[in-house]
């Protein structure tokens, strides 16, 4: 009797207990066919952005086949931003700056190779864009020189402008070979023509002999027009790329101006670090103050 107690429910009861049957089964199938029901918006927007993924893809596939242009360039004027981007190690840039710092030039990818000592990959994915003066890839002329010749040395000597000089009047002069003749007129190229016959002596590879050959048929008879850095608004760039100036003394030179105000004259050009001393004054004929 006391267990049938437990199942006798009153009709307050009975009726709770249907209606939350009841309740129930609504709720399951309001979720069955409305709320599990696709929303169409969600659909659309998704369809959008299925329709998107192609171009999404191309846009990406570009992006990746793009390569940056490189365009021709002489190597011996490469910048450390320049060697950054094309790939070569601080290490091999230093090599190349220290061997510019020797008023030295590189004329083939091959020598590039043996200063920098940059890899057979790298070498060959760069140097395709070297572009050396067209002088460097004419073919070499073969001379004879005639300084040491009994005859020729009898007679009087008639002294040539320097920026005059042809390459035959230079390999003329006992010492001067292709090579140093050439390595002279290029010198004169870079600075746009000689100021003094002392220069010769900065030439690497003119023994002092050979300088003083070269003093006794050639003179400066006026000064070349020439195109002077100025000195006080020339950002490193421009003032690197003068051949007696290299980057580390350009950056110098800038630091030196924006402490201390203009460079005025030779006197403040002997307080700039790494400015060769024994050039100054033939630096500063190339200077505009």
């Amino acid at each position: 009797m006391k267990l049938k107690s437990y199942f006798r429910l009153s009709k307050q009861q009975r009726n709770g207990i249907f209606s939350l049957f009841l309740l129930i089964i609504i709720v399951q199938l309001s979720y069955f066919f409305w709320i599990s029901k696709p929303n169409p918006k969600t659909n659309d927007v998704n369809q959008e952005w299925l329709a998107m993924q192609p171009v999404i893809d191309s846009l990406k596939n570009s992006d990746n086949s793009t390569k940056p242009v490189i365009y021709p360039f002489n190597p011996n004027f490469i910048t450390d931003y320049k060697g950054y981007k094309l790939g070569m190690s601080v290490e091999e840039l230093d090599k190349l700056f220290a061997f510019r710092k020797e008023n030295k030039y590189v004329n083939s990818a091959k020598e590039f190779q043996t200063v920098t000592g940059v890899s057979d990959s790298l070498l060959n994915a760069i140097s395709p864009y070297f572009k050396f003066p067209d002088w460097v890839n004419q073919p070499k002329k073969q001379y004879t020189s005639y300084s040491n010749n009994k005859f020729e040395n009898k007679k009087p000597i008639v002294k040539v402008d320097i920026n005059l000089a042809t390459q035959e009047d230079l390999i003329k002069v006992y010492g001067i070979g292709p090579a140093l003749s050439e390595r002279i007129l290029k010198q004169k190229e870079s600075l746009g023509g000689f100021v003094s016959m002392e220069q010769m002596q900065f030439i690497w590879g003119l023994s002092p002999e050979v300088v003083e050959n070269l003093n006794k048929h050639f003179i400066v008879t006026a000064e070349p027009k020439i195109s002077k850095v100025d000195i006080n608004n020339a950002s490193v760039k421009e003032l690197a790329k003068f051949p007696y100036f290299n980057y580390s003394i350009a950056k110098e030179i800038v630091t030196h101006r924006s402490m201390n105000g203009e460079i005025k004259n030779i006197e403040d050009l002997t307080k700039i670090k790494g400015l060769p001393s024994e050039k100054i004054k033939i630096i500063a004929l190339y200077l505009e103050f």
